[in-house]
C-alpha cells in the first residue's frame, strides 16, 4: 500500500465548490400524521419525481412550536418514502440544535426570508435589512448584463446545464431526465422534457420559454409545477411560463407575424 501511495503521489481527494439544485420543503408546522398524509399525496401526483430525491427542509416560514419539531420522526417518514433530507435552512438556534442532534446539516440562509427576526425587532429594521434591500438593486450598477449561455446540442438524460449569471438559451431539445438551470430566463428552441429551473438566485421576473412544453418540472425562483399540473394548459405547445402572485402561469406563445 505504501509503495502504491508513493508511486501515485497525489492526494486521495480534493475539495471544490459546486452548485447543486435542491428541492426545498417549506415546513409550516409539524404533525406526524398530517405531514405523512400530505407527503403521500404529493408523491401520488408525481412518483417518478420524488423517488430518491434529496430535499432541503426550509424553516423560513415555520410557525409551529419548536417543541413539536421532531426531526427524528420527520426523517423516518421521508426515508420510508425514499426521500433523503440533506439539510435544514432557516429557523432559530433552538431549531438548529434539534437538527444537529438528529445529524442533519444546518445550511446558511439564502435571502431575505431566511433570517429569523429577533424578539422586539421587525423584519425590516437594522443594518441587515438595509444591506438586504441594497443587494438586489442592479439598476445602480452600470455594468453590462451577463452574457447568455448558448447550448446548441441536445441536453440528454442525466446531464445538467447551468447558466450561473444570465440567461440560458438551448437550440435543441431537453430530454427527459435532464436538468437546465439559469439565474435568468431559460429559452428552449425545441421540446422541453426534463426539468427547467429559472431565476435560481431568486429573480422572480425570470421566465421559461419553450417550443413544446413536455417538462417533468418547471421552477421559477423556487416556485414550481410538476408534469401533472403543467398538462392542464399549453401541453406540447409553444408557451412561456412566468411567476404571478407566487403562482406559475402558463401562456401560449403568439406565432402570428408581427
Amino acid at each position: 500500500m505504501t509503495d502504491a501511495l508513493q508511486a501515485n503521489d497525489r492526494p486521495a481527494f480534493q475539495l471544490k465548490g459546486t452548485t447543486v439544485s435542491l428541492t426545498a420543503l417549506e415546513l409550516a408546522y409539524f404533525d406526524e400524521e398530517s405531514f405523512e398524509a400530505a407527503l403521500r399525496e404529493k408523491i401520488r401526483q408525481a412518483p417518478g419525481f420524488f423517488r430518491n430525491i434529496p430535499i432541503l427542509i426550509s424553516l423560513d416560514h415555520y410557525q409551529g412550536p419548536t417543541a413539536e419539531l421532531d426531526f427524528f420522526k420527520l426523517l423516518g417518514i421521508c426515508r420510508r418514502h425514499d426521500i433523503h433530507v440533506v439539510g435544514v435552512r432557516g429557523g432559530d438556534e433552538d431549531q438548529h440544535r434539534l437538527a444537529r442532534h438528529a445529524a442533519i446539516a444546518v445550511l446558511p440562509g439564502s435571502g431575505q426570508n431566511d433570517r429569523p427576526s429577533s424578539p422586539g425587532k421587525g423584519p425590516e429594521t437594522g443594518p441587515a435589512a438595509e444591506s438586504e434591500t441594497d443587494a438586489p438593486n442592479t439598476e445602480s450598477t452600470p455594468a453590462n448584463p451577463a452574457p447568455a449561455r448558448i447550448v446548441s446540442q441536445p441536453v440528454r438524460s442525466g446531464q445538467q446545464v447551468y447558466a450561473p449569471e444570465g440567461d440560458l438559451i438551448i437550440l435543441a431539445p431537453v430530454q427527459a431526465g435532464a436538468e437546465v438551470l439559469a439565474a435568468g430566463n431559460i429559452h428552449v428552441y425545441g421540446p422541453l422534457r426534463g426539468r427547467a429551473l429559472a431565476g435560481v438566485h431568486g429573480q422572480e421576473e425570470a421566465r421559461v420559454f419553450c417550443q413544446s412544453l413536455e417538462a417533468e418540472l418547471v421552477s421559477i425562483a423556487g416556485h414550481y409545477k410538476i408534469s401533472e399540473d403543467l398538462q392542464e394548459r399549453g401541453w406540447k405547445a409553444p408557451v412561456q411560463i412566468q411567476l404571478r402572485d407566487d403562482l406559475l402561469v402558463v401562456t401560449p406563445l403568439d406565432r402570428s407575424p408581427g
